[in-house]
């Protein structure tokens, strides 16, 4: 008897790492050697590639494919259909598997619908991409992108709320009450 739940439809190959009470849905496959924390949700038709690393429960939404060289911290949410890249310049008849570029996700990021993550490009901790956004570069700790290409329009807090600086470069979260500074364009919980 195992300590996480997985669809009947569900693939998983020899050699995955899978934590407790983590739940795999209908017709997703998780690959030879990829590792998945405990409480993760991984929707349905989602694929997850060899040597991916997910943290403690990650959230994958329905139709995503997680390819090698991705890894995300704990708490990550991964919206539905949005697409992760792992070779900048794809073509059939040329194997580039000896080229994947590596994609870090950080803890409590969140990563909106159809949005595309270029190989390569960081996503900082609790960053929020929005719906639909194309990343294309690095996105720092907390910051809010959207757009193709993706560009920073504000903050967020822990929560998921928009942050507004006053004077002294404070803001406070309006649903936790949990108050940040921005120094040097560089945001962190105080």
């Amino acid at each position: 008897m195992s300590d996480f739940f997985a669809h009947e439809t569900a693939v998983i190959d020899e050699g995955c790492q899978i934590g407790t009470g983590t739940k795999i849905w209908h017709f997703s496959h998780l690959m030879t050697g990829c590792i998945l924390g405990e409480k993760c949700n991984i929707g349905q038709n989602v694929v997850i590639s060899p040597k991916v690393v997910l943290g403690k429960n990650v959230k994958v939404q329905n139709n995503v494919s997680i390819y090698e060289g991705v890894t995300c911290d704990d708490d990550v949410f991964l919206g539905p259909s949005m697409v992760f890249t792992n070779v900048i310049n794809p073509r059939s008849a040329v194997n580039r598997k000896n080229e994947y570029l590596r994609t870090h996700v950080g803890k409590g990021a969140s990563i909106g619908a159809n949005a595309t993550i270029v190989c390569g490009h960081n996503i900082g901790q609790y960053a929020f991409i929005g719906a639909g956004a194309v990343v294309t570069k690095e996105v720092p700790d907390y910051a809010l992108v959207v757009g193709n290409p993706a560009r920073q329009m504000g903050w967020m807090s822990e929560f998921g709320q928009r942050l507004q600086f006053d004077a002294e470069n404070i803001a406070v979260c309006e649903e936790s009450g949990e108050k940040y500074k921005i120094e040097n364009n560089k945001v962190s919980k105080i």
